[in-house]
């Protein structure tokens, strides 16, 4: 009963979503709504508090909103959080907290709000204790060093392992870019570089995992850009799938995106011309 129940909360998240105009493909809009959980909290943005929540309540109000879902924040900071963003909060715990959307854990908690349980990639096994508990999975993709981002096919594989169990996930860490690409992994002038994942490949990879497809590592590594586009339906080279199947596959299988940067996602749509004037 819990499972089912839990299940359903992203579809109801969804009759909120601001009407957007057609300067963003239909296809598009429906991969990116509500996608971005913001952690400006966290490295590598690792703003103060009174920041990120600022930074958070302008995009909420912003051109952009269409994109934004959840505030992340940890237990230690939670007592600071403004009161007017209780059910707006993803909170780092290992217990359930009354004022959260969701929780995000490292193993299994017993909450009357969803919970993310992060999985490590060599041990997929856990997915099904995940599942039996009526929680969702988690990946980490991303961290501040290159040896913390893995393999596509490391991230290929939990995403089929998750498909095949009919276990909605979220993803966070690394995720700050459309593409699959070298990027600086911290703000840092003299930060280090590795080829970190892209969201367009991880959102696309999953919608196409959710109605069966197994040759996913191959949209996981794309780094073309032309390889990926959006009008009625989204592409990747000659597989497509329409508005309705990737608006389904957000709803019951990838539900969002972890991301310490807001900006950083908007500003890189718009340099591959994916975003155009006002939506």
């Amino acid at each position: 009963m819990l499972a089912s129940r839990l299940r359903q909360i992203p579809c109801q998240e969804a009759a909120n979503v601001q009407v957007m105009s057609t300067t963003v493909a239909p296809a598009l809009k429906a991969l990116l709504e509500r996608f971005i959980d913001y952690a400006g909290v966290f490295p590598p943005a690792a703003l103060s508090l009174d920041g990120a929540v600022a930074n958070y309540d302008n995009y909420r109000s912003g051109e952009y909103s269409w994109m934004l879902r959840w505030f992340v924040v940890g237990t230690a900071q939670l007592e600071l959080v403004p009161k007017s963003l209780d059910g707006s909060l993803s909170v780092i715990s290992e217990s359930d907290e009354t004022r959260a959307a969701s929780i995000e854990s490292k193993g299994v908690v017993a909450a009357q709000h969803p919970v993310y349980c992060e999985v490590a990639l060599d041990n997929l096994a856990l997915l099904d204790a995940v599942k039996q508990a009526g929680c969702f999975a988690k990946i980490r993709t991303g961290g501040l060093k290159p040896e913390a981002i893995p393999t596509p096919s490391a991230v290929a594989a939990f995403i089929l392992a998750c498909a095949q169990r009919r276990l909605p996930f979220k993803a966070t860490a690394g995720l700050h870019h459309p593409l699959r690409a070298m990027h600086p992994l911290t703000y840092e002038a003299d930060a280090p570089q590795a080829v970190m994942h892209g969201f367009l490949n991880v959102l696309m990879a999953s919608a196409f995992a959710w109605y069966g497809e197994k040759q996913i590592e191959p949209i996981v590594a794309e780094m073309d850009p032309t390889a990926f586009s959006f009008d009625e339906r989204s592409h990747w080279r000659n597989k497509s799938l329409d508005v309705s199947q990737i608006r389904q596959a957000r709803l019951s299988f990838m539900h969002s995106v972890g991301s310490c940067s807001f900006d950083e996602p908007v500003h890189d749509l718009k340099q591959l011309g994916l975003f155009r004037g006002n939506t």
